[in-house]
């Protein structure tokens, strides 16, 4: 069971990460490009495939200017492109987006 939640976790922090490239315009290949990983590499962690060490994760943040924090996986979060809604209040403001 463990196993399973595991790989749910790091399907959605694939997912997330997808949405935010295709958010960002940015074709795979220019999202690799730019965090210095190579494509194959890339579409395996959109996948759920493989997963991403912090260093990595970090890149792939740098390169969607996004923090770091919202890429790392936390138990209980959505995933996806509503990914956003496990981001601290504080963070959501700063990117422009206002409470309901």
């Amino acid at each position: 069971m463990a196993d399973d939640t595991t790989d749910r976790l790091w399907s959605g922090v694939g997912e997330f990460i997808r949405a935010q490239r295709e958010l960002a315009n940015l074709s795979l290949r220019q999202l690799a490009d730019v965090a210095k990983i190579s494509n194959p590499y890339l579409s395996q962690i959109e996948r759920g495939i493989h997963k991403p060490s912090a260093d990595v994760l970090k890149s792939l943040a740098s390169a969607l200017k996004i923090s770091a924090r919202r890429c790392m996986p936390r138990p209980g979060c959505s995933t996806g492109k509503e990914a956003s809604a496990c981001t601290p209040a504080r963070s959501r403001r700063r990117s422009g987006s206002t409470r309901p």
